[in-house]
């Protein structure tokens, strides 16, 4: 028994499934696509918009970069609308391609990169791994939902035939069609009326191509619609709101960063499930802006920006040892810090970390400081040295003030993300 269902277009069981996919594969058209058509062959062989594809794509790139090897695998193994196979074959020899041999050396050189870079440097920890699940995941339940649907027809094999050159000579020429018996001469004068030439395939039957939905603007009601948006809408509005709490309440390891990377992962999840339910286009326009938010905080220097801390100016002036906090912690607005009502004594030591804002430190007149000061994006202005730009390094030094060492010993270290850092004395 061969284990195929008995109902078309039902297949049984992970491994049917998958050697009917490749049989079945999505052919990249000719027309409708931006690079290689991988995004529109999928988008045509499923009926799902091919935009809804290539935003996936997008996501899948900033959430974990496998959206990358993805494309590339698909340029390599799909076959063109016109091609026999796909460029992979075509490279092993097993028909013709529009993907040329050397074409398919370099695609699969860019795939094993790519992929590597994708698994070992994601922004999002694992997030290779757990793009590459949902990529295939959700082909595998596309193919099983809908493999049944617009199958694309195979591309008859060019197949070699001798032709016969006016000079008494034979050659091979490759064409599609076997040459007429009633062009010219005969060679072998026979009678083409008792050649026994194959009928030709019948032409495939084309698709019925489904009526288009009808709106109420044409007096016809329109179809249900889908409620995949606003289910991941919400979805992805309570993860961020959880996300910040929890950020807030001294989870360190919901930054900005993996905030959105969350984020960005339920609108991924919905535009798959809104491919199947036909529904969640909207989301296209919340996954664009949040795969830029993602890509400025992946490179830009002040990806560890931090939501703890509050929002608001901040003005702190400690009067005693025990006012003063070890960490003056703040997300977002401007800080000014006054240490020159503390009373001399012991060493102090404090830091002052700010998300996005300017951040102001005065030091006694005569205090010996140790500093370490520096932001992400911004000028940086600390007992006479500055520096201005993004991505600077820290300034770091002692300064003993005017009359030299001696004086009240401070260690201060100041970190912005974003925003004008100044150390001065009074």
């Amino acid at each position: 028994m061969s284990g195929a269902s008995e109902k078309p277009g039902v297949l049984n069981g992970f491994e049917e499934t998958v050697k009917d996919f490749w049989v079945s594969r999505p052919r990249r058209p000719h027309a409708g696509r931006k690079l290689a058509g991988v995004a529109a062959a999928i988008g045509y062989r499923y009926g799902i918009d091919p935009v809804v594809v290539r935003v996936a794509l997008v996501v899948t790139t900033v959430f974990g970069g496998f959206g990358v090897p993805f494309y590339l695998l698909g340029w390599l193994f799909l076959p063109g609308e016109s091609d026999e196979v796909s460029g992979f074959e075509s490279l092993i020899g097993r028909g013709r391609s529009s993907v040329s041999p050397a074409f398919a050396v370099v695609l699969m050189v860019l795939t094993v990169v790519s992929a590597g870079g994708s698994i070992t440097g994601s922004w999002f920890d694992g997030g290779g791994l757990i793009s590459c699940a949902l990529i295939a995941a959700a082909l595998y339940l596309l193919h099983r939902a809908r493999g049944h649907e617009n199958r694309p027809a195979p591309v008859a094999a060019r197949t070699s035939y001798p032709a016969f050159t006016g000079n008494g000579a034979f050659t091979m020429t490759d064409t599609a069609e076997a040459p007429s018996p009633a062009r010219g001469w005969d060679p072998l004068a026979a009678d083409p009326a008792g050649w026994d030439l194959p009928d030709a395939p019948p032409p495939p039957e084309p698709q019925p191509t489904p009526p288009p939905r009808a709106s109420h603007h044409h007096g016809v009601q329109r179809g249900p619609r889908s409620k995949v948006g606003s289910a991941t809408f919400a979805l992805a509005v309570v993860t961020a709101g959880a996300g910040v709490l929890a950020g807030l309440n001294g989870a360190t390891w919901f930054d900005a960063q993996h905030i959105v990377g969350l984020v960005l992962g339920v609108v991924g999840i919905g535009l798959v499930a809104g491919a199947f339910a036909r529904g969640g286009r909207g989301l296209i326009g919340l996954a664009i802006p949040l795969a830029i938010v993602g890509l400025v905080l992946t490179t830009a220097p002040f990806k560890d920006f931090d939501v703890r801390g509050g929002l608001g100016d901040l003005k702190p002036t400690p009067h005693s040892p025990a006012e003063l906090q070890a960490v003056y912690q703040h997300a977002a607005g401007d800080i000014r810090l006054d240490l020159t009502e503390l009373p001399e004594g012991a060493p102090y030591a404090t830091a002052v970390s700010n998300g996005a804002g300017d951040t102001t430190v005065i030091v006694p007149s005569n205090a010996d400081v140790t500093f370490d000061c520096h932001t992400g994006a911004g000028e940086t202005s600390c007992f006479g040295r500055s520096s201005d730009g993004v991505g600077e390094p820290a300034l770091v030094g002692t300064d003993n003030g005017p009359d030299g060492p001696g004086g009240q010993k401070i260690t201060l270290k100041v970190s912005n993300n974003v925003g004008n850092v100044e150390v001065r004395r009074d």
